[in-house]
């Protein structure tokens, strides 16, 4: 397995190492502190598995890279890292094909978890991301399964929406709740056309602003 750590700060680009070495010990590991090195490495090595990917980098904006690698390496997971954790930051780096957000504040624990949720072909939205898109409500107005059914979703779609907000990937949700992949693809289909978003990262985040949890606290 081929890992890039893509950040202009030795330190960080260390710990990262140390990070996934922890994770994949037998990980190939390359670094790059620019943009222009990075898809020197990339170009060199396409078989690259994971990409952790500053959005600040010292030549060029790291947007403008996540775009190029989606077009050009499709197939190589990206992840984000940054100092910023604002939701504009977030929904964009997801729009353009993210497959995590990691904020440098994170826990190296919470890091290894969401790096290992990637590499398992999850999706990582950290918690406080999610916290910060929920609307206030009412403690005594907490959104319900009932709440979703009215969307017109059953009781096994729900339940596969609560995985989809874990970051579970298809396979995973298809292993945890006995049934098929293309029976997981079309339970999501129908919840994305009942949430009326497009992609698995809006669901979860309008679900997250809905201020719905699963499993329900007690009493709500």
């Amino acid at each position: 397995m081929k890992v890039l750590v893509v950040d202009d700060h030795t330190l960080i680009r260390a710990a990262l190492h140390a990070v996934l070495k922890q994770l994949k010990r037998e990980a190939v590991i390359f670094e790059a502190s620019s943009g222009r090195e990075a898809m020197h490495i990339v170009e060199e090595h396409p078989d690259i598995s994971l990409i952790l990917l500053d959005i600040n980098l010292p030549d060029r904006d790291g947007f403008s890279v996540l775009c190029e690698l989606r077009d050009r390496y499709a197939k190589t997971a990206v992840v984000i890292l940054s100092s910023s954790d604002d939701q504009d930051t977030v929904r964009r780096a997801f729009k353009l094909g993210a497959l995590g957000f990691i904020p440098k504040t994170t826990e190296r624990e919470v890091m290894l978890n969401a790096i290992e949720l990637v590499f398992s072909g999850g999706v990582y939205i950290p918690l406080e991301i999610l916290e910060k898109t929920a609307c206030p409500r009412h403690a005594n107005e907490p959104v319900a399964p009932d709440s979703l059914k009215r969307l017109g979703l059953t009781d096994r779609q729900i339940e596969v929406l609560a995985l989809l907000m874990k970051g579970k990937s298809n396979k995973v949700i298809a292993r945890m709740l006995n049934m098929a992949v293309p029976t997981v693809k079309n339970h999501i289909t129908v919840v994305l056309k009942a949430l009326g978003v497009a992609t698995r990262i809006e669901a979860v985040i309008k679900v997250g602003k809905m201020g719905w949890e699963w499993p329900p606290k007690s009493g709500s």
